[in-house]
């Protein structure tokens, strides 16, 4: 029977640690770190992220605001606005809320974005430090998933870890920061030949392809560490990962929810890197 990962008692106790540190930061700069996330249309799932992202700031006392741009916003506007929210000091971090009304080159908007203010690490800058092990922001959901496993006593050193999914914002970055832990790391994706055949090798299995139920017991070897990333709505509306967790929940040694696993730690970590960002350019 499986342990089961906590995400939300995990993230209150990372949070309880960023809110200690951000009055220390306080104290000493006698101003908060401060975070500015550009929203552009009205997405309600982008708006829900968005008002998630503002209370948990405020639970640990750095500042934000959200900027809101109608749908109809240019490109050339949007790229104003970061603009000057780079030269802005009293801004650290700067977050656009993704996806973007089409018409505007998302690879462009967050490009733009000055690397030491890049709290997303979506840049190219960032992204290629992370893949150096030279970095200081790591895009939030792999960090979450990296500090699930750390403080879940759990190890990725000469582990057989399988990542499924090869996006920029979950796939790669994961896969490279296992990697950085020693661990021995293969990319599964939807052209993968004989996918359950490298998942049943998998001493900690990530799975990031939102595809609900995707991963059952028989696809998975007794005993490994499954974390679940994906988030996604059944017909009758419940939240569901890519995992069957009732399914696999016998034969895994630690496994996490969904609801309530990966989830609470992405947030999180945006607010460490937020804190991070204010004490560089500090």
């Amino acid at each position: 029977m499986a342990k089961i990962i906590d995400g939300k008692a995990i993230s209150a106790q990372i949070r309880a640690e960023i809110k200690e540190q951000v009055g220390t930061f306080c104290a000493e700069h006698g101003r908060a770190p401060f975070l500015s996330v550009v929203i552009v249309g009205d997405d309600p799932a982008s708006q829900v992220y968005v008002r998630n992202k503002e209370r948990a700031c405020n639970e640990v006392g750095i500042g934000s605001d959200v900027l809101r741009l109608p749908s109809d916003t240019d490109e050339e506007t949007l790229l104003s606005l970061i603009d000057r929210l780079n030269r802005d000091p009293g801004v650290n971090g700067i977050l656009v809320q993704l996806p973007l009304p089409s018409g505007i080159d998302e690879k462009k908007v967050i490009c733009a974005i000055d690397p030491s203010k890049d709290v997303d690490a979506f840049g190219y800058e960032n992204v290629g430090r992370i893949l150096t092990g030279d970095y200081d922001f790591l895009p939030c959901t792999p960090a979450g998933v990296m500090e699930l496993l750390k403080r879940s006593g759990i190890s990725a050193a000469g582990k057989d870890c399988v990542v499924i999914g090869r996006s920029n914002i979950v796939g790669k970055p994961m896969a490279a920061l296992l990697m950085h832990e020693n661990g021995t790391v293969t990319v599964c994706h939807s052209k993968t030949a004989d996918l359950p055949a490298h998942t049943r090798r998998a001493d900690i299995l990530v799975s990031a392809i939102g595809k609900a139920g995707f991963v059952t017991a028989d696809m998975i070897k007794e005993g490994a560490v499954i974390i679940d990333v994906g988030i996604n709505r059944t017909p009758e509306g419940k939240l569901t990962g890519d995992v069957d967790y009732e399914g696999c929940f016998e034969k895994a040694s630690a496994i996490t929810p969904v609801p309530g696993g990966v989830g609470p730690m992405t947030i999180t970590m945006l607010l460490k890197n937020t804190l991070k960002a204010a004490e560089k350019q500090i």
